[in-house]
């Protein structure tokens, strides 16, 4: 991969994690958190993407973000697909 993209991947995960943290601190409710994880999830992709594919490999970003990836998941069905709010 080019060292342009790379270059991309890794400012777009770090600029997208940045605005989705910022969105689920504002606690605007379900539906824009539910957008914010949307928004990390393309962050832990492009971040996975740039730890495997930099000639350097980042093994440790790459992995981590593979379990933020599950998380994130996890964010989107709970606050934009799931139906039934959480009883407190």
């Amino acid at each position: 991969m080019s060292p342009a993209m790379l270059f991309v991947l890794q400012w777009y995960g770090a600029i997208a994690a940045a605005i989705a943290a910022f969105v689920v601190s504002l606690d605007l409710g379900r539906r824009p958190t539910g957008w914010a994880f949307v928004l990390f999830v393309t962050s832990s992709v492009a971040f996975i993407l740039y730890g495997f594919l930099d000639p350097r490999p980042e093994e440790a970003i790459a992995s981590l973000n593979l379990v933020l990836l599950a998380i994130n998941v996890f964010g989107v069905y709970r606050y934009l697909i799931r139906k039934k709010p959480v009883q407190a």
